[in-house]
């Protein structure tokens, strides 16, 4: 591939339909104002609507004739999930791009609406129920792709059946390192069953590095702790690559011709923390065939959704 591969790189996205989980702000923002750049309609699907209009003029601005709209959509309800889903069917049948991008890190105890604990809520159940609820698109889609945009933090993250809302001695990175191992668990799943059903959609995964955008300092703004916010502030400016540079292995993953079943993308620089796009594997032992199968079960349990490939 090629070695300083950008945004230049993208094939023409016209035609295209793509929604962006998160596109207000940080990775999310930079994959939809790229793809949307690039000729693609763009949904941008934001908890926020007001974040997600101010961002959507942003990206306008700069590219006065794209086509995008934002589009309600709160992961930590699954009744939100739901609506996103039936909205999207009722205007039409095409997607060409889903990118489960949407996320938190390191935040304080907290549930979602369903009593999920947050970070594998948001993470990865609301994201496994959206992929589900909208496959009848995707499957019908010639060429469509899903991309779980995941984290090295998956490399110390362990699926707690025995426990997985943390109902006991929450650890704040522990959540976050599970659902970040919880999402690619699912693509290579998900990737598996693709391929036995004979179906074109590919399932793919990436990871910024270390970049810099606001999860790092969510967790230290919940519980008001100043200087948690500003350590990690000086971190990001002294060794974090921007969002719009940890954008591009998700963007390779979404755009790039020669993009395989269950491949997996990240930064090619100093610990898979900085630099172009590359293809990169997960933590060594860190996927199992019968956890990702386990968890599948447990996910359509959780969430009420029977996922068919």
């Amino acid at each position: 591939m090629k070695k300083n591969w950008s945004v230049d790189d993208i094939p023409s996205q016209k035609g295209r339909i793509a929604v962006v989980t998160g596109a207000n702000s940080g990775l999310g923002y930079h994959t939809a104002r790229a793809l949307a750049g690039k000729g693609a309609k763009v949904l941008m699907a934001c908890r926020n609507l007001e974040k997600g209009a101010l961002a959507k003029q942003e990206i306008l601005a700069q590219y006065p004739e794209a086509e995008i709209e934002v589009w309600q959509l709160d992961l930590a309800s699954l009744q939100s999930v739901r609506a996103f889903a039936d909205k999207f069917l009722a205007n039409g049948d095409r997607l060409d791009l889903l990118i489960n991008n949407a996320g938190l890190m390191a935040i304080p105890e907290n549930r979602t609406e369903e009593g999920f604990e947050m970070q594998f809520g948001v993470n990865y159940l609301g994201h496994f129920a959206l992929t589900a609820l909208l496959w009848q698109a995707l499957s019908g889609t010639s060429g469509s792709r899903i991309v779980q945009v995941s984290s090295l933090a998956h490399k110390f993250g362990r699926i707690r059946f025995e426990d997985i809302h943390w109902k006991q001695k929450y650890s704040k990175w522990g959540a976050y390192g599970m659902s970040k191992l919880a999402g690619l668990l699912f693509m290579h799943e998900l990737a598996g069953r693709i391929g036995r059903s004979g179906s074109d959609v590919i399932s793919a995964a990436a990871h910024p590095g270390y970049a810099s955008t606001e999860l790092q300092t969510k967790g230290a703004k919940m519980k008001g702790k100043r200087l948690g916010i500003a350590m990690f502030s000086v971190a990001n400016g002294l060794a974090a690559q921007s969002a719009a540079k940890g954008a591009l292995p998700i963007l390779y993953a979404a755009t790039a011709v020669n993009v395989t079943q269950g491949a997996y993308y990240g930064p090619q620089g100093f610990m898979r923390l900085w630099g172009g796009p590359a293809p990169d594997k997960p933590g060594r032992k860190k996927i199992s065939a019968e956890t990702a199968e386990e968890l599948w079960k447990v996910s359509e349990s959780l969430t009420g959704v029977d996922f068919e490939v």
